[in-house]
């Protein structure tokens, strides 16, 4: 029902930045949260950051938050997240997420495609 586009994603030098955008887009309803995910190769899918549409209020995975920061932009339906002193081992596949209330009894989690971010010298 709702599609998630995603773009910013690519190679980068240690220490450098890179910028991810999602914009949600379809049947839109009630978006009450998006966010960004990401899963290195073994490694289980794990939470980067999160943030309300609402109020804006943001979680952080504890070992990223200071390097990391979301913002979103509501009228668009897009979130973005802005990483800096980026890490080899912060090399994975990031996807964006968006959590929506349907209807009181009928929430929906939506994914998108997966970027890749790698970070090798």
């Amino acid at each position: 029902q709702v599609q998630l586009a995603e773009s910013g994603g690519g190679l980068v030098q240690p220490g450098g930045s890179l910028r991810l955008s999602c914009a949600a887009s379809g049947s839109i309803v009630h978006i009450m949260h998006m966010g960004w995910y990401r899963q290195a190769p073994g490694k289980q899918r794990e939470l980067v950051a999160s943030i309300t549409t609402s109020g804006g209020s943001t979680t952080y995975a504890n070992s990223m938050k200071d390097r990391f920061t979301i913002s979103k932009d509501t009228a668009k339906n897009t979130v973005y997240l802005q990483m800096n002193n980026l890490k080899p081992e912060d090399t994975a596949v990031y996807y964006c997420h968006a959590f929506e209330l349907r209807s009181p009894t009928n929430p929906a989690n939506y994914w998108g495609q997966g970027t890749q971010v790698t970070v090798s010298s």
